[in-house]
C-alpha cells in the first residue's frame, strides 16, 4: 500500500486533482486496466499509437481508487474516484515512485550489466537480511522499475532493483528515479552493440549508473572491468571489486551434489557459504551479491544463512529433471556472446551421457553478428559438446551439427535421440522463442517421476 494521501500523491506527480474520491490510500499502482482491483491507482500511459487514458473511466467503474491521465483526457472523466491530470502520465508514475522511495527510507540497490543482472538480483535478494523487496520478472524498464518501487510495502528495508538498458541515457533515467545507494555493474560485453556502436559505447551507457549513485554511496564492479575501467577510475564513488584478486573473492570452492561450498574473503572477514548451484558464473554473481551486503553493512553470517534461499527467475539457468534421468537446462531468456560461453562452459561440466546444445540466434550484435555466432560454435566444439542444434536461419552461423527451422522441429529431433543420462542446454535470445522447446520436451518426455 502506498501510504500517501491524495494531495501528497498529486504533489509528488506534479498533477492536478480534477475528481475526488475516498481518502483511503491506494493499494497499488497498475498500468493494465484489465487487471484492476478495488483500491488500485491506474496510470493511463500514452503510447505511440494508443492512449491508456481511454480506459480510465472503466477502471474507476471497476473499483479503482483513482486514475492518472493526460490533461486533455481528464476533462472527459466523471467517475467515482480520484482523477489526476498530468502533462505526462509516465513521468507522473516515475515521480511518484521517487517520492515513495524517499518515504520508505530504504536502502536502494541498482543492478545493471551486460550479463547476469537478473541472477545477481535474485542472489542479492536472498542474501540480504531484513525486509527486502526486489524486481519481479522483467520489471526493469522506465515503466517496470517505478512499478516495482511502488509495490514495496511500508517497512521495506532494502530495495533491489534491476535496471535494463536498450540505449544511451536509459540507465541515467532509471538511476534518477531510484536514487540508488549502491550500484552494481556485473560486466560489460557485446550486448546492444547494434544500438550503441561498440563495446566502449555499451560501457559508457552502463557507466551512467556510476554517476547516478547517491553521494556517499558505493559502486560494485568486477576486478577485471574491461571497457568499463576508464569510467570507474574517473567517476566511481566508494568502490568494491568482486572476483579473482578483488575485495570480495573466492579463497577455495568445491562443488558436490548440486551445491557449491565456497570460502569467501571480504573486507569484513572470511565466511563459508553453501550455494544451491554449481555454475561458475553464478559463483561470480554471488560474489557481487555478497559485495552488496558488505556495502550495506550486512553481517556475513546472516548472508551465509540466506544462501540456502537463492532461487533464480524462470528461463535463467532453470534446471529441470525429465524422465529417464535427462537433465534440461532452460536458459532461454536471453543470449549474447558472454552468457552463451558461460552456459556452454557449464554444459561441459556434465559428465554422464551426451550433451546437447540447442542454440537460437543472438540478437543486437551489429555488423559482427556472423563472427560472434561462428566463435560460439567453435567454442562449443572446443568444449567437446556432443551435438549442437541450431534453430533458425541465423543459427546457421554456429555451423551446427543439425540445423532446424523452429522450436517444434528442435523438440522433435531431441525427443527422438535423447537417452537416459543426457543433458540438454536451451539458449538463445528471447525473440528466438526457445522456451517452446522446453515446454514441448516436458510434454513429450515428462518430468522426473511423472508420466509424459
Amino acid at each position: 500500500m502506498i501510504t500517501l494521501g491524495p494531495e501528497a500523491i498529486a504533489d509528488a506527480m506534479r498533477a492536478r486533482i480534477t475528481g475526488r474520491g475516498s481518502d483511503l490510500a491506494p493499494v497499488r499502482a497498475v498500468i493494465d486496466s484489465r487487471s484492476i482491483a478495488r483500491g488500485d491507482l491506474f496510470f493511463g500511459l500514452q503510447g505511440e499509437t494508443s492512449d491508456g487514458g481511454l480506459f480510465a473511466g472503466s477502471a474507476l467503474e471497476d473499483g479503482a481508487w483513482g486514475v492518472v491521465v493526460s490533461d486533455a483526457r481528464a476533462t472527459e472523466i466523471d467517475g467515482p474516484g480520484w482523477v489526476f491530470a498530468a502533462a505526462d502520465p509516465l513521468l507522473a508514475l516515475q515521480n511518484l515512485a521517487t517520492a515513495w522511495r524517499r518515504e520508505l527510507g530504504a536502502d536502494v540497490v541498482g543492478i545493471t550489466g551486460s550479463v547476469g543482472k537478473t541472477s545477481v538480483k535474485d542472489i542479492t535478494r536472498a542474501l540480504l537480511p531484513g525486509r527486502v523487496h526486489a524486481s519481479e520478472q522483467n520489471l526493469n524498464t522506465e515503466i517496470g522499475l517505478p512499478l516495482t518501487i511502488l509495490a514495496a510495502e511500508p517497512g521495506t528495508e532494502t530495495l533491489v532493483l534491476e535496471m535494463a538498458m536498450r540505449g544511451a541515457g536509459q540507465i541515467a533515467e532509471l538511476a534518477e528515479i531510484a536514487e540508488p545507494d549502491v550500484g552494481v555493474i556485473t560486466n560489460i560485453g557485446p550486448v546492444h552493440v547494434e544500438l550503441l556502436g561498440s563495446i566502449e559505447g555499451v560501457a559508457a551507457a552502463k557507466a551512467e549508473l556510476v554517476r547516478g549513485i547517491l553521494e556517499g554511496g558505493t559502486l560494485i564492479a568486477p576486478t577485471h572491468a574491461g571497457a568499463l575501467e576508464p569510467h570507474l577510475l574517473a567517476d566511481a564513488p566508494s568502490l568494491i571489486r568482486f572476483g579473482e584478486g578483488g575485495d570480495v573473492r573466492v579463497i577455495a570452492a568445491e562443488t558436490t551434489h548440486g551445491v557449491t561450498q565456497a570460502n569467501v574473503s571480504t573486507p569484513a572477514g572470511a565466511q563459508e557459504f553453501s550455494f544451491p548451484f554449481t555454475e561458475s558464473h553464478n559463483l561470480a554473481n554471488a560474489l557481487a551479491g555478497i559485495a552488496v551486503g558488505i556495502a550495506l553493512g550486512a553481517p556475513l553470517a546472516e548472508m551465509a544463512d540466506g544462501a540456502a534461499d537463492i532461487g533464480f527467475s524462470r528461463f535463467r539457468g532453470e534446471r529441470i529433471e525429465l524422465g529417464d534421468g535427462i537433465t534440461l537446462v532452460n536458459d532461454c531468456y536471453n543470449a549474447n556472446p558472454v552468457s552463451m560461453r558461460a552456459a556452454l562452459d557449464n554444459l561441459a561440466t556434465f559428465e554422464s551421457g551426451q550433451r546437447f546444445a540447442v542454440l537460437g540466434f543472438m540478437a543486437e550484435l551489429g555488423t559482427d553478428t556472423d563472427r560472434y555466432h561462428r566463435e560460439i560454435g567453435h567454442h562449443a566444439r572446443e568444449l567437446g559438446i556432443d551435438t549442437v542444434i541450431g534453430v533458425g536461419e541465423v543459427a546457421r552461423g554456429y555451423e551446427p551439427d543439425e540445423l532446424v527451422a523452429d522450436p517444434n522441429e528442435a523438440a522433435g529431433l531431441l525427443a527422438s535421440c535423447l537417452e537416459p543420462g543426457d543433458t540438454v542446454l536451451i539458449k538463445g535470445s528471447r525473440s528466438a522463442g526457445l522456451e517452446a522447446v522446453a515446454d514441448l520436451l516436458i510434454e513429450r518426455i515428462g518430468p522426473e517421476g511423472g508420466e509424459a
